[in-house]
């Protein structure tokens, strides 16, 4: 298997160091699809570290492939907005009424005012109180793993931990909590051959029926005292409970995509990664304490958000090149956590690199993400609990990837447990 991976990924250098430059499209999601894009983060940052395509099925996008320059962008909001309006935070974004806008989506003051609201559910006080939850549950999940046999590791482990993590913080019918990363598939979804619905009117006459639950969770946690799960603090919030329920679904559906979409596809990168790096994997069953560094390293390795989006607000310059006013500019994330600058040999998964911490995966700025210190917890306590029941885990097969230039993860893994 892996001397098929090393001969796909030479066949996949030679093809993007023979296109012209000026027509490179990083943004294709095929390439994120076969995991072939690697070869054309090597080539860009050496040789156009903010490109311009002037081409694409997305239309024309600048890509910001260097860290320094992810973090000049994602850092600078006055310049590089990321309003709805606009065009929103993806490489797709067409432009969207800024009433049915997610916070992220938005610019100061009302992103923080929005933002503001739903803050106590990743305190830290919080997050201390959900972590026996959250470790129960895990507990339960490993204990019913099946020995000797193949299973797939997302399906029974990734999307269930996080599918309870989200129900808990929504306080979403845990019976149907399955919903929640279904929901998350299908707002970055590109319908078609090889996705996971035929047409756009599927994608979105499905998406919409699991939101219609929660403007029915609205209207019932409206007419009910403050509590502690998200949708009560957007019903009662004061810069959120004047929305309309069909307007507050733009927080919903950020909440859903990141909630599930960063820890659900940084827990499967991070059982490949330790597949694919067997000597680290038995360093960490050595040393469990190595778990501490090796969460953020699972999390610059894997990049599940693979890039976020900005438009300028003016002529500026960036990396040398004058991008207008108007102009789409493309972050990298995946990109800026393997930029060798920054990381000595940046390909490789280190579980105990001294500045995995530097990644941008979280992003900078007013948008860094509120719930990071979250994912990262949800990692934790995955791999404590492997290692205290000393599970032997191994892939045997290739993983089936997600079809998105914008989520950076996993369909399928399958793995066998050993006894």
């Amino acid at each position: 298997m892996q001397d098929d991976v090393a001969r796909r990924a030479e066949e996949a250098r030679s093809r993007a160091y023979a296109v012209p430059l000026a027509a490179c499209h990083v943004g294709d999601p095929q390439l994120f699809r076969s995991d072939m894009q690697w070869a054309w983060f090597e080539r860009l940052p050496l040789e156009d570290a903010v490109h311009y395509c002037a081409a694409s099925e997305f239309g024309p996008y600048w890509s910001v492939t260097k860290q320094r320059d992810i973090i000049a962008v994602d850092s600078n909001h006055r310049v590089f907005s990321s309003d709805a309006e606009l065009g929103g935070f993806t490489i797709y974004g067409s432009g969207s009424p800024r009433g049915q806008a997610s916070f992220v989506e938005l610019d100061p003051p009302l992103h923080e005012q929005q933002r503001n609201v739903i803050a106590p559910m990743f305190s830290s006080q919080n997050l201390a109180a959900l972590e026996p939850q959250l470790r129960a549950h895990t507990a339960n999940v490993l204990a019913a793993l099946p020995v000797g046999a193949p299973f797939d590791f997302v399906d029974r482990v990734a999307v269930e931990l996080t599918s309870h993590m989200m129900a808990l913080l929504f306080d979403f019918p845990f019976e149907q909590r399955r919903l929640l990363p279904r929901c998350s598939e299908l707002m970055v979804a590109q319908p078609g051959p090889g996705s996971i619905v035929a047409s756009e009117k599927e994608r979105v006459a499905e998406l919409f029926k699991i939101l219609g639950l929660f403007i029915q969770l609205w209207d019932e946690r409206k007419a009910l005292p403050p509590a502690n799960n998200l949708i009560s603090l957007l019903a009662l919030g004061e810069a959120t409970r004047r929305d309309a329920p069909e307007d507050y679904l733009g927080n919903i559906m950020l909440l859903i995509a990141a909630g599930s979409d960063t820890a659900r596809h940084a827990i499967a990168g991070g059982m490949l990664a330790l597949d694919q790096n067997r000597k680290e994997y038995e360093r960490l069953k050595s040393d469990p304490a190595l778990i501490d560094s090796m969460v953020p390293e699972i999390i610059r390795w894997q990049s599940p958000i693979a890039h976020m989006r900005r438009t300028a607000r003016e002529d500026c310059k960036l990396g040398g090149k004058t991008i207008r006013k108007g102009d789409k500019v493309v972050m990298w994330y995946v990109s800026g956590n393997r930029d060798e600058e920054v990381f000595s040999q940046a390909d490789k998964f280190i579980i105990d690199r001294e500045n995995a911490r530097r990644h941008v995966s979280f992003g900078f700025g007013v948008h860094r993400c509120i719930g990071n210190r979250l994912a990262e917890l949800q990692l934790k306590i995955v791999w404590e609990e492997i290692l205290k029941r000393k599970l032997d885990i191994a892939v045997v097969g290739e993983p089936t990837r997600v079809l998105s230039s914008f989520v950076r993860g996993y369909e399928t893994l399958p793995v066998r447990m050993n006894a």
